[in-house]
């Protein structure tokens, strides 16, 4: 097989030959991208995650603050997309533009971890579904849901490998299946919600404890199911109008935000906090059978399915691309950085799925729960988040942009994904900080070979410093994983 090396610039795009510029993808295709990555298995267990910890007040508190502070951040895409037309795959280029080399390699590190891990989530959820069906497949970690779920990773793998733009494509379809089964959710539990049951013991209960804490419960999990906010400026490079990267990043956030708010507050119309914690994932699937009866049940399970395909295919494709420009920045092995003919980042595509297919081994020995992997994917995502929030804000302090305009809503908004993002770390907590560290560590030596290969130094002197924390933290967090003080 053919491959063509990016060319090697601060931030690489695909070489456009041919009928390249055609294969662009428009507004449509990057808002699917969007809306397909971020409803995955998430919203699917909505009720019940988010009515474990919390009652329904502080599940409103929860939606609003998450409502404004991902608007905000979807708001500082955009506006950096438009400022900075030239930077390419946002995530990476805005922390290595706030920070420098190490920091950006990072954000890229901590995102592609982040999705072959929610990737290897998704193949769990969808092969417990079908253990609904079938209860060969269990919960998803059987012998037979990892045979079958290897199968399904290798199979899309192949078909990816063929073009950017079918996959893409593909995904758009699968997004429109999959948002049929949650609008018949909503209409069917908006008719069966009753006021007293949303109103019952409304604060929560003593056992919940202070509101706080049950606002801070719900914040990984609406941050889990968020994630993908970014799709459309991950691919910005592949995208046909430049401006298309923030209004499908804002389009996308909106169509999400009223499905997830929609699912997971008229769910606390039909059945209690209480019962809505003791329910089995997919609750979605129980709060709709006691709606409707049995066949509700089985409509959530298949749409489940259909919509972990669809998630599982987009974010193949986003993990593969936030190794691909990386790679073409020198901060990532080159080698990552080539395509095949159809223009598909092959080489990180192989190494993304031979990632996603060793945890699916991983999860037969150790049992690794879907609620486990997520958490873990959680993690990686905040940090680059932060730093996409930082830049839109340093960008909008001195005024800088692509027209030599400071746009005057800017500021606050940045402002605001800052602050947003910097309570997720806080809600997060230093559980899923430590256990990240373990994940982020062993990046160094990436990070090391890929510097190696440009002859260029590795570290300056602060960025030595962040690698002496990471590595501390990594340290702590291995040791009280043997002795078990920290446990997913």
């Amino acid at each position: 097989m053919a491959y063509t090396k990016t060319l090697d610039t601060e931030n690489s795009v695909p070489a456009e030959t041919g009928n390249a510029r055609q294969r662009k993808l428009p507004l449509s295709l990057l808002v699917a991208l969007v809306v397909g990555s971020i409803l995955g298995s998430g919203i699917f267990g909505l009720p019940q995650n988010m009515a474990a910890g919390a009652g329904a007040g502080a599940v409103l508190i929860g939606w609003l603050i998450t409502g404004v502070g991902m608007l905000a951040l979807a708001l500082v895409y955009q506006s950096l997309a438009l400022r900075k037309p030239d930077l390419n795959n946002g995530v990476y280029a805005y922390a290595r533009a706030t920070a420098g080399e190490y920091v950006g390699f990072n954000a890229a590190w901590g995102y592609w971890v982040s999705a072959w891990i929610g990737n290897v989530g998704y193949l769990v959820a969808a092969f417990g579904a079908l253990g609904y069906f079938f209860p060969v497949f269990g919960d998803g970690n059987t012998i037979a849901a990892v045979a079958g779920a290897s199968v399904v990773l290798w199979v899309v793998h192949a078909m990816v490998l063929r073009g950017i733009q079918g996959a893409v494509m593909l995904n758009a379809v699968v997004t429109l299946a999959k948002v049929v089964p949650l609008l018949l959710f909503i209409v069917l539990v908006a008719l069966a919600f009753q006021v007293q049951t949303f109103t019952f013991d409304f604060w929560g209960s003593t056992a919940l404890g202070p509101l706080l804490d049950q606002v801070r419960s719900t914040m990984l999990v609406t941050v889990w199911v968020f994630i993908g906010i970014e799709g459309a400026s991950v691919y910005s490079a592949r995208a046909r109008r430049r401006e298309d990267v923030g209004r499908a990043t804002v389009i996308g956030f909106a169509i999400t935000l009223a499905l997830l708010m929609s699912v997971s507050l008229l769910s606390l119309g039909v059945l209690q906090q209480p019962q809505l914690a003791q329910l089995k994932n997919p609750s979605m699937a129980g709060v709709l059978e006691s709606a409707v009866g049995t066949w509700g049940a089985v409509l959530i399970y298949i749409g489940l399915i259909v919509s972990v395909g669809g998630g599982f295919l987009a974010w193949m494709l986003l993990a593969a691309e936030s190794l691909f420009t990386p790679a073409g920045g020198g901060v990532m092995p080159e080698w990552l950085g080539r395509q095949n003919r159809q223009g598909v980042p092959a080489h990180a595509l192989w190494l993304t799925n031979g990632m996603v297919q060793l945890f699916l081994i991983v999860t037969l020995f150790s049992k690794a729960s879907y609620l486990a992997l997520i958490s873990l994917s959680t993690a990686m995502i905040l940090l680059p988040y932060l730093f996409s929030a930082i830049y839109g804000l340093l960008l909008s302090l001195r005024g800088e942009g692509a027209s030599g305009t400071r746009r005057t809503a800017d500021l606050p908004v940045a402002g605001l994904a800052t602050v947003y993002c910097l309570w997720l770390l806080y809600a997060a907590g230093p559980k899923y900080l430590l256990l990240g560290s373990l994940l982020y560590a062993p990046g160094a030596a990436v990070y090391l070979w890929a510097r190696k290969q440009r002859a260029e130094r590795a570290f300056k002197t602060y960025e030595v410093a962040i690698l002496i924390a990471m590595l501390l933290m990594a340290a702590v967090a291995a040791y009280l994983l043997s002795t078990g003080g920290l446990s997913l």
